[in-house]
């Protein structure tokens, strides 16, 4: 597999982002999260890509969050070192949350600290039986990062994501989908498979559709009914001016399968 510390390869509309520090289990350092965040950012602006799936490479790791012997290297700069790799991260978490495209998880194995911050700010996740969910943060000392306490929090309440934070405790993946980290658990043998279903149904569907779901439920739980109503009005009539609306609803009028182009 090649040298770089993140892969991408894009076809039929479906981008597989690929961290690839299989001998690090996929934990990231700078260059790895300078990487991750070009990728993202390549995709966001790439009108082909429709759907998105993020995965590591191997068997054993997702991601194991941030490369802590990296971290030990220099004590008298680490806080410079932390500020640059969250940096990168925090780009690649904003644009993969802000493009229309959905972004799924198809998490192989462990996803602990910054691995389990980017299954929870995908659109979607779907994880082999034999994954496992960890913070970890506050076992090092240290506190969340790459957006955790913003997804974790509205995927499963705050009281959950304080015992994750606080007690550390590490999640089966059986467990991870009781909590509603996941959408699905399936044998590893199937995930890519499973995975690679489900992003070639949703790179074939309303892609604008898609972002204007993933803008509104962003916004959700930030404001008042009236004003999130309102602005699902807007959205919806917005839409139904795109090519993708207009052929939905013509599709639907004549009982036939509406054929989407992501515009």
């Amino acid at each position: 597999m090649s040298g770089e510390p993140v892969l991408v390869e894009i076809a039929d509309g479906v981008a597989c982002v690929t961290i690839n520090r299989p001998q690090a289990f996929n934990a990231l350092d700078l260059e790895c999260a300078q990487r991750l965040a070009e990728v993202a950012n390549r995709c966001s602006c790439d009108a082909k890509v429709r759907a998105v799936v993020l995965t590591g490479a191997g068997a054993k790791a997702f991601c194991a969050g941030g490369d802590v012997a990296a971290f030990a290297a220099d004590p008298a700069t680490v806080d410079w070192y932390l500020k640059e790799i969250t940096g990168h991260l925090n780009l690649a978490v904003s644009r993969f949350a802000a493009m229309d495209a959905p972004v799924i998880a198809a998490v192989n194995g462990i996803a602990a600290g910054a691995g389990l911050s980017l299954v929870a700010g995908c659109d979607l996740a779907i994880a082999a039986d034999s994954a496992r969910f960890t913070s970890a943060y506050t076992q090092i000392g240290l506190s969340p990062d790459g957006g955790s306490t913003y997804f974790l929090s509205r995927l499963i309440g705050p009281r959950r994501a304080m015992d994750l934070y606080l007690n550390n405790p590490v999640l089966d993946a059986a467990q991870a989908l009781e909590w509603g980290i996941l959408n699905r658990v399936v044998p590893a043998a199937e995930l890519m498979a499973e995975v690679g279903a489900l992003a070639a149904r949703l790179a074939a569907g309303p892609t604008r559709a898609y972002g204007g779901v993933k803008k509104l439920m962003a916004m959700a739980s930030n404001d008042t009914l009236d004003s999130q109503m309102a602005r699902e009005s807007r959205q919806i009539a917005e839409l139904s001016r795109t090519a993708d609306g207009i052929e939905g609803v013509a599709a639907f009028a004549a009982k036939r399968k509406p054929a989407f182009t992501g515009r």
